[in-house]
């Protein structure tokens, strides 16, 4: 029988709606549904921006000037190389092993290549994240080319962030739209104020261990579905559905036996992710280009039969499904996407973290026994424990 927790004041299940530390990275409005990077409107931002100029933002606060982000182009084209080391451990990883699995395992390794990895200095910091955003692609797209048994594609200094990881997943060099559809994925995905994996990130951070350590533990933390992976989750039950004739039945038999449904609501967001109003659009346009409606059909009945029956909005992770299916990527390959994105985020609130540290140590409620007498072992009676 499941425990009940009491009522006790001051507790604060998950800690919702507790400020855990200041930033100037992300203001997120969940009211009304707004969204912004250092001041910047994530709309503005999903139509004008690319990745790594939103990367240069999320670390500096600032938009760079068309040399400032040449030279930070330069610097993450440069650093996009992994250790050959790195690719023979990670065709050693067992076949079954999950890319999330991997990606944690490989950053986790990615570390003991690098001879700053334990220095926790402003300027190391900025050096690791640099690198750590650069490499992060081309590990999945390895560890993914690994798992079908093709061999491994190195990077390509000629593309960009975006296009690149298309090209080291495919061999092939990507249709400039889907592109910039990933690239504006990725930006949507960059940062998100204290999420669970910036505040695990930050955690780790606040004990000053180091960079690898910290974006490890984010990485462990998004990786479940409650986090990141709702976005494979929706893409099972868009497959479990099957088709359009089926939506209707599926879902009003599913509420009434009180499943849940990834991808809708939000902990924060009162009306509406405004990042899902711009994949909706996204995954539309992208999945008629390919030919593949079929996912976005059943993804917009899908929304439309849970709003009408529960209130419910989709969040950021929903449409990204169909969006990224419909280019070809694998739905195991969802979260990881979505973590080669949040690294920029994560590194940003890093450097926050570090220059301004306080050890996390949150407080909980004692629920259990009173004081008790020890017994000693032959005295035990086991009709007496609980």
């Amino acid at each position: 029988m499941p425990q009940v927790t009491p009522e006790i004041p001051g507790l604060v299940r998950g800690l919702e709606g507790i400020i855990a530390a200041p930033t100037a990275i992300c203001d997120l409005d969940g009211v009304n549904g707004r969204l912004a990077y250092c001041g910047y409107d994530i709309e503005d931002l999903a139509r004008h921006s690319t990745f790594e100029e939103v990367v240069y933002l999320l670390w500096n606060g600032e938009l760079p000037t068309r040399e400032q982000l040449g030279t930070h182009q330069r610097a993450l084209v440069a650093a996009r190389a992994i250790p050959e080391p790195l690719i023979a451990a990670m065709r050693l990883y067992p076949k079954p092993a999950v890319s999330m699995a991997a990606l944690r395992a490989a950053v986790a390794q990615l570390g003991l290549y690098d001879t700053e990895a334990e220095d926790v200095s402003a300027e190391a910091q900025r050096r690791i994240a640099l690198r750590l955003t650069a490499q992060m692609p081309t590990i999945v797209a390895a560890y993914q080319r690994i798992q079908l048994d093709q061999p491994v594609i190195p990077p390509r200094p000629d593309l960009g962030h975006a296009a690149n990881f298309l090209y080291m997943l495919t061999g092939e060099e990507p249709d400039p739209r889907d592109s910039r559809a990933l690239d504006t994925t990725l930006i949507l995905y960059a940062e998100h104020e204290m999420n669970a994996s910036s505040f695990a990130a930050r955690v780790a951070a606040s004990t000053l261990s180091d960079v690898y350590s910290a974006v490890t533990a984010g990485i462990a933390t998004i990786k479940g579905p409650l986090h990141g992976g709702a976005g494979e989750a929706v893409m099972r039950t868009l497959e479990e559905i099957g088709s359009i004739d089926n939506l209707e039945p599926f879902v009003m038999q599913a509420l009434a036996a009180k499943r849940r449904f990834m991808g809708f609501g939000h902990r924060v967001y009162k009306s509406g992710d405004p990042r899902a109003r711009i994949l909706m659009s996204m995954a539309e346009e992208v999945c008629a280009r390919h030919g593949d409606e079929k996912w976005y059909r059943l993804s917009r009945g899908l929304h439309e039969i849970v709003y009408r029956e529960k209130r419910l909005l989709p969040n950021v992770d929903f449409y990204s499904a169909a969006l990224l299916r419909a280019m070809g990527i694998p739905m195991e390959l969802n979260v990881p996407i979505i973590t080669i994105a949040r690294i920029a985020g994560w590194t940003a609130q890093l450097f926050e973290q570090y220059a301004d540290n306080r050890l996390f140590r949150p407080r909980a409620a004692y629920i259990g026994h009173g004081r008790r007498e020890y017994t000693p072992l032959e005295q035990r009676n086991p009709g007496n424990s609980r």
